[in-house]
Order: C-alpha cells, then structure tokens, then sequence
C-alpha cells in the first residue's frame, strides 16, 4: 500500500488530499498538522466589520477527513530525513512513501519596529485585533501597507492589504465615522499592484484616490514606531499601521537538505516535484516554482499547484515520470465590503474589472460553496 504524508491543513494540503484520493482509492494518507482544522484566510478581511467571526472560518476537518479516510497525525513538522523518507514532527516520526509539503511560508519579520504593526495575514486573531483596535478608535491616521521578499520578488501577498485598506475605509463610511480618520497606503515600490496586470495600477491608484486615500510610494522602509512610518523618504504618523511584509520558508526548512531559493522556499520543478529529489513535492506558499514573476502567492495558486503535485507523486509511485504541468492563472476578488474589483491573469491575457455588487455577492457565495466541502 502506499503511504503518502501531506504536511499542511491549508488549501493546498486539502486540495492535495482531494485529487490523491480522486485517483487512489486505496493509498493510505496521513495528514500532519497541528490541528485538524481548515482557517479559511481569505475571510479573514471580514472580520473588522464583523461580516464574519472565528467560527466562521474555523472549519473543523474530522468529517472530511473520515469521509476521505485520511489518518490525522496531530503534530508540528520539525524536519526531515532519510531524503524525505521520515518526517520528524514534535510528536515523533512519520515514515512515507511520497510526500507533498504545503504547510505554508513564513513572514519576514526583520524589520525594526515590527511589533507595533499588525501582519493581518497571519491568522484569525491578527484580524480581531484589527478589529478590536478600530473599534476602540476615535480618530488618527490608519496605515496600510506591504512589501515583498527582495531575494524572492514574487513571494508576497499585496491582494488581501487592498481588501483592507477599502473594506476599513467602507466600514467607517458606514459608522458614520470616516471624517475623523486619515488613510495612508504605503509600500516601497512605487507601482503596487502591478502584478495584476498593466491597468492594475492605475486602477487601485485612482480608487484611493476616489476614496481620499493618500499614498507614501517608492521609499525603502526603514522602521516602525508606536506612532509613525519611518522612510529614507521621510515619516508620516500612524496611530494604527497594517503590514504584509515579504514571504520566506518555514523554520523548519532548515532541518531538512531540501534545496532552497534565494529567498528560502524550496525549489520546485514545472511539476511541483522539490529539485533533485524522488517522490517529494510541494505545493503553495512553501515553494518556488518555475513560471512568470507576477505568479500569485494565493489559495487558487496553492490548489492549482496541489492537484498537478498530486498526480505527479502517484505517477512516479507507479514507476512514470512526472507530466503534469500546474496552470498559472492569478484570480481574486478584491473586495471592499459591499462591492469588489475583479482581477484575473493568465499567461495570455490580464482582466481587470472595477466595483461590482455582484462580485461581492459572488465572493461569499464561493466561500460558502468552498468550505462547505469540508464541513
């Protein structure tokens, strides 16, 4: 029988289990993570408005995971060995005949200062105290912004900062509370969005600037303060700053000689297959693939990548190399509490569609179609 551990409860392990269990009835899956539950992150950016709670995107998995029979080994990953043979774990060893790693990156928390701003991506309790904090709010100046990984440029997340920073302007819009606030976006470079595409920028810029948003582009970042942004260009005060900085691997990267990127994900194949090694792939956040610079760091990406690193394990577990090659596509809905922008990128072609009711109305009905399948 073959044994296959998938280490991550995030899209991209899920979607792995889907597809492995789609064509292999009777390997034997072992999900590793430290608890069975799926947090749905990208409805994290509703919960400042209290559109939704923790135990909307706290899914638990055991039904799923009965339902697909996978064994759940409740552990943290610390490690490899034995080429990727033996994950070491914090509750002791998992052997395998095949592994897909997807549990995820890292972000880079280098910068002086950090502590005093709120990194929303990374999790659900980031986003109630985004919430908790607005909320106790009177007035002052809101500072939303990213960066990316210098050594890695497509490993960041700029999509989710756009969705806060017009959903928080919408909300206080609605309490009635908007002209005692300032709102600044800030980010080094001096064209954000432009992985989007080439009308992106132009599109994100004049909505902020529809929405009386300022903007501090194209200055390096040097620090943060409990009340300010500090530039090489210069500082602006900030009584609550939200910050996405760049991605890295995982700590626990460094215990295993899998190769790296520059920026410390692991490389990948054109088929998801971890370089130079058998039977070891990896899907999402936690590699780096061959592809375009603008390919997405996103839950479609992850699932996209997870379904061709699937087929391509029990390919090469039948003795085939690997064919399946992941389709690079970025598509989002950014969204702004009662209406969104509709953003899609492919290889041939980019889309960019502003400010529909009906793409907000369509973003939470795909999530409820999507979690649904694993309650």
């Amino acid at each position: 029988m073959k044994r296959i551990s998938i280490i991550g409860s995030g899209f991209g392990g899920l979607s792995a289990i889907r597809e492995l269990r789609k064509r292999d009835a009777t390997a034997q899956l072992t999900l590793i993570a430290p608890r069975a539950e799926l947090h749905d992150l990208p409805g994290i950016i509703w919960i400042p408005s209290g559109l939704r709670k923790r135990e909307d995107l706290t899914v638990p998995l055991e039904r799923f995971l009965q339902r697909l029979r996978v064994r759940f080994f409740a552990a943290e990953a610390t490690g490899l060995s034995a080429d990727g043979r033996t994950v070491t774990t914090t509750q002791g060893n998992v052997e395998n005949d095949g592994l897909i790693i997807a549990s995820g990156g890292r972000f880079l928390k280098k910068l002086p200062g950090i502590e005093h701003a709120i990194t929303p991506c990374e999790g659900i309790s980031a986003a109630e105290q985004v919430r908790d904090r607005l909320a106790a709010m009177s007035g002052g100046v809101i500072a939303c912004g990213f960066a990316g990984n210098p050594a890695e440029p497509n490993a960041m997340r700029g999509g989710p900062m756009f969705e806060f920073l017009f959903g928080i302007e919408r909300q206080l819009r609605r309490e009635k509370r908007r002209q005692s606030f300032e709102m600044v976006f800030f980010s080094p470079g001096t064209e954000p969005g432009s992985r989007f595409g080439p009308k992106a920028v132009g599109v994100l810029l004049s909505e902020m600037q529809r929405r009386n948003i300022h903007t501090q582009l194209g200055n390096k970042l040097l620090r943060f303060e409990p009340d300010k942004v500090v530039t090489e260009g210069g500082e602006f005060a900030a009584d609550l700053i939200l910050f996405m900085p760049g991605m890295t691997g995982n700590a626990w990267f460094d215990n295993t000689n899998l190769p790296r990127s520059p920026g410390g994900l692991l490389k990948a194949d054109k088929h998801c297959r971890v370089e130079g090694r058998e039977r070891v792939y990896v899907a999402g956040d936690s590699g780096s693939f061959e592809g375009p610079e603008w390919m997405p760091k996103q839950a479609h990406m992850a699932g996209l990548q997870a379904v061709a690193a699937a087929g391509n394990l029990l390919s090469e577990m039948r003795g085939d190399p690997p064919t399946e090659v992941f389709r690079t596509e970025l598509f989002c809905l950014i969204d702004a509490q009662d209406r969104a922008m509709l953003v899609r990128r492919t290889t041939r072609r980019s889309l960019i569609v502003p400010n529909l009711r009906a793409f907000h109305r369509a973003k939470r009905g795909f999530e409820h179609m999507y979690l649904r399948g694993y309650r």
